[in-house]
């Protein structure tokens, strides 16, 4: 269980601060100046008013055998940091900058790490329903420093989750609320500072196991296609074979997500690019690292980690080979030739390969319905059902086979063709046509 747990928080923490901090680092960056984007919980009213976002998440997990169930809440707490410049004519005042012989500091909404946990809930006995509060306190610090003082405020956060077991099929059906209760904001500023940011769940069972929702088994089909998600998506956690923890995060993941081993630290950045975004900032100027250091100490920490690096913890992030199955096409390159020179690569002929699929050769020129699987990416979710025709059928170096397609009725298919530019589905993503006439009416398997 520690191990599972250990592989679930990483990528928890990740979850928590997507999008905290964006590259420079700096509270002068445009694109720092709006934060907080997911998961964020506004106070009841706060979304109707225009002031913040909605005040719940909700979502419906499916549990077989029964159990005890245990929920972790985690989300930030803003922090509001605010200078104070000593002044013998004024005493202290609030600045935008404290300027200090011991460093400096912006005023800035920094964020506190929150955890509750709840439970464990006995999901065989009688009681099938409960209501579970939610409660942060506020307060004041006061750091002193030479010339001058950091004052950090925070707004008492109040919250409940909600928790109704009901059976489906031979399953217990989890339908789960967190709300934000807290009183009515009447401003933006008000409604961030009572907002809970970043909210997520890692629900752990023990004496059943999690069904996953986006792969269930057949005999759970049904059931997961009746379970609906509101502002968060839930997948199974922990390493790939285990089925006790699940992440009802904010942002869209997949079963069993992981955090990669080459990466050397959080980044903040919206999934952007571990090696690309330490370069940029090892190529900052010092005066660009002074202003991230004083902003966060979040960024402070980014900034240092990246002038620390070894060339060889660089190298790690550059690429990575893993596993490739030994009957991959990887063909023998000839003397003299180049890797990257297009005859190095005969043995794949992306142009007339073909795979089979229902008994019927895929190829170029096939025509086929597309039928995302639910380990499909968001974006594929807009063509299921819809018609195709395939224009390659290539093979990685894992020996997984890719179909490449134009949609029918795409009014940029031919730009498409010209440059090259495809979608991508696995071989039971699609089902060969015969003559069926482009985009007829049919029904898509995806259920959201």
């Amino acid at each position: 269980m520690t191990l599972s747990w250990d592989h679930a928080r990483a990528v928890a923490d990740a979850v928590l601060y997507e999008g905290y901090l964006l590259y420079p680092y700096r509270a002068s960056s445009r694109k720092n100046q709006c934060r907080w984007q997911f998961g964020v919980l506004g106070p009841p009213g706060a979304a109707e008013a225009g002031l913040g976002e909605e005040g719940t998440l909700d979502t419906r997990l499916l549990i077989e055998g029964g159990g005890r169930l245990t929920l972790v809440v985690r989300f930030l707490q803003l922090q509001r940091r605010q200078g104070e410049q000593a002044d013998g004519r004024r005493g202290l005042h609030p600045v935008e900058e404290l300027v200090t012989p011991a460093g400096t500091w912006l005023s800035w909404d920094e964020a506190v790490e929150r955890e509750i946990v709840l439970g464990p809930l006995n999901l065989a006995g009688t009681q099938r329903s409960w209501t579970l509060p939610l409660a942060v306190p506020g307060g004041v610090d006061v750091g002193e420093v030479d010339g001058g003082r950091l004052v950090r405020t925070r707004r008492e956060l109040l919250g409940a989750v909600t928790v109704e077991v009901t059976p489906d099929d031979d399953l217990d059906a989890v339908q789960l609320t967190v709300a934000n209760t807290g009183p009515p904001a009447e401003n933006k500023d008000e409604a961030i500072a009572t907002s809970m940011i970043g909210t997520h769940v890692i629900a752990a069972v023990s004496g059943g196991r999690f069904i996953s929702l986006l792969e269930p088994p057949p005999s759970a089909a049904a059931a997961a296609a009746r379970c609906r998600h509101n502002r968060c998506f839930p997948v199974l956690a922990g390493p790939p074979g285990t089925d006790d923890l699940m992440l009802v995060s904010p942002i869209i993941l997949y079963d069993h997500p992981e955090v990669a081993e080459q990466s050397v630290g959080a980044l903040y950045d919206s999934t952007e690019i571990d090696e690309i975004l330490i370069l940029r900032v090892i190529t900052m100027t010092d005066a660009e690292k002074a202003q991230a250091r004083a902003t966060d100490p979040l960024a402070a920490a980014i900034i240092d980690r990246c002038d620390a690096m070894s060339p060889e913890a660089m190298q790690r992030l550059h690429g990575v080979l893993r596993d490739p199955r030994a009957d991959a096409l990887v063909p023998e390159i000839p003397d003299g030739v180049d890797w990257w020179d297009p005859h190095a690569d005969q043995a794949v002929r992306p142009e007339i390969d073909g795979v089979m699929v229902d008994g019927v050769t895929v190829a170029r020129g096939s025509r086929v319905r597309l039928r995302p699987s639910r380990r499909a990416d968001a974006q594929d979710i807009f063509v299921a059902g819809r018609t195709a025709r395939v224009t390659a059928v290539h093979q990685d170096v894992d020996g997984n086979t890719h179909v490449a397609v134009v949609v029918d009725d795409d009014p940029a298919a031919d730009l498409h063709d010209w440059y090259g530019r495809y979608l991508y589905f696995a071989p039971d993503e699609v089902e060969p046509l015969g003559t069926e006439k482009p985009n007829a009416e049919g029904s898509s398997r995806w259920r959201s």
